[in-house]
């Protein structure tokens, strides 16, 4: 047991150091040059009276509801999650589930709002939905995928973050902390202490 205990956690860490991002013409970018464009269009949607909207399905639903609060309260971003039980089953009922994002999207989104796309697979139809809307309108998009490395999300963000793993623990666990890294590091977050200083996230801050 402690042998898989350890094996576990050194996957996961070997897993996050080994996460990738690329544009939207499927080129390479550094993590530090994906987290930076997230942070300047977060900052800049939220300073212009716009927001960033978070979509997912069940994991990713959770990661999405837990950054749009984190966002919105260590970050002071305008941040909000599509997941209302009674918005789901009405969309769903009424549109179909392939739907339910982006009704939701087209409703509320505007032109200079950010999403944020999540799904493990990067196969969900909802998900994809959400995008194309978001892209209809204006939107800045950053998708959040794993499983396969041609999965079709992968393919439509700006910005497009990648696990390579099949195993949903893994690519959930690295998507939230991913997003978590990209809020923490933009608050002040130092290697020397490991701190973060609640509350920092200003325009200045951001690169």
């Amino acid at each position: 047991m402690e042998r898989d205990i350890s094996a576990y956690f050194s996957t996961l860490a070997r897993l996050g150091g080994q996460a990738e991002a690329t544009d939207e013409a499927a080129r390479p970018l550094g993590l530090a040059d994906a987290f930076a464009w997230v942070q300047r269009k977060a900052r800049a949607a939220h300073d212009s009276g716009h927001k960033l909207m978070f979509v997912g399905n069940g994991g990713s639903a959770g990661i999405a509801s837990h950054c749009a609060i984190d966002y919105s309260k260590n970050g002071d971003l305008r941040s909000l999650a599509f997941n209302d039980g009674a918005a789901l089953t009405c969309l769903g009922n009424d549109l179909g589930y392939e739907n339910v994002f982006a009704r939701q999207v087209e409703m509320h989104g505007r032109s200079g709002d950010l999403l944020i796309a999540i799904s493990s697979s990067g196969n969900s139809p909802n998900i994809h939905k959400a995008v194309s809307a978001a892209r209809g309108i204006g939107c800045a998009v950053a998708t959040f995928s794993g499983f396969k490395a041609d999965n079709p999300l992968r393919s439509m963000g700006d910005v497009n973050f990648y696990v390579a793993s099949d195993a949903y623990g893994f690519v959930e666990i690295l998507h939230l902390s991913l997003c978590h890294a990209i809020l923490d590091l933009a608050m002040g977050w130092r290697a020397t202490d490991g701190s973060v200083r609640s509350g920092d996230l200003k325009a200045e801050s951001l690169v």
